[in-house]
């Protein structure tokens, strides 16, 4: 495989993961991905930002949110972020902490 084809091949499973996150399972949240997995939506948001800022694009914190989530963050989390349960945030705490 070439390059250019395996660059393509990834940015299109980023997308499709960026799909499923952002419009297929709001219902599942950062905290929950973090505790689970060690990453979330605003993690994914950050590396685009630093890939950006890489290539010498300056892009900041909040830019590169709206960039990832399609919208400004403010927006999403009003939308389809809860509140975490005490345990959610503990368990955060313990692996995280």
């Amino acid at each position: 495989m070439d390059d250019q084809t395996r660059i393509e091949l990834e940015a299109a499973a980023f997308r499709r993961l960026q799909q499923h996150l952002l419009q297929d399972r709001t219902d599942v949240q950062n905290i929950d991905m973090m505790n689970l997995s060690g990453f979330c939506r605003n993690c994914l948001s950050r590396w685009y930002q630093e890939a950006a800022n890489k290539r010498g694009i300056e892009m900041s914190k909040d830019e590169g949110r709206e960039a990832f989530y399609g919208m400004p963050f403010a927006e999403w989390k009003a939308k389809y972020q809860t509140e975490a349960s005490a345990e959610a945030q503990e368990a955060f705490k313990t692996s995280h902490g």
